[in-house]
């Protein structure tokens, strides 16, 4: 049977090798993509078209990650109208709208 420490030593070899597999499989990601590109590029050039022409549409996102509705502001759905508080219908219910709705009412009763 091999020793603790061979084992060890056998791990640490395992993990670096998959850490170099993982490596090149990046590289060669990247490379394919640049070429893949690069051909698009190229096409687009050769047939005079714009990335509009494509009729694709550009996903929610920002630079950054951050979705393109990420802080804006949305209009309100239900209104007090005791009070005229008024909730948008997303996150927590206000307490007003869990008070209302523990009497027995609905919550269409307060749509605006």
């Amino acid at each position: 049977m091999s020793s603790y420490q061979n084992l060890l030593a056998q791990k640490a070899a395992l993990e670096k090798q998959q850490a170099d597999l993982e490596k090149q499989l990046l590289d060669a990601r990247r490379a394919e993509r640049a070429s893949v590109i690069a051909q698009i590029k190229s096409l687009m050039t050769e047939h005079d078209l714009s990335v509009a022409d494509l009729g694709g549409k550009v996903i929610g996102t920002k630079a950054g990650g951050k979705s393109s509705q990420a802080g804006r502001k949305v209009p309100p759905k239900y209104r007090n109208p005791a009070s005229g508080e008024t909730w948008t219908g997303r996150g927590l219910q206000p307490k007003w709208v869990q008070a209302a709705l523990a009497s027995g009412k609905k919550l269409e009763d307060f749509a605006i």
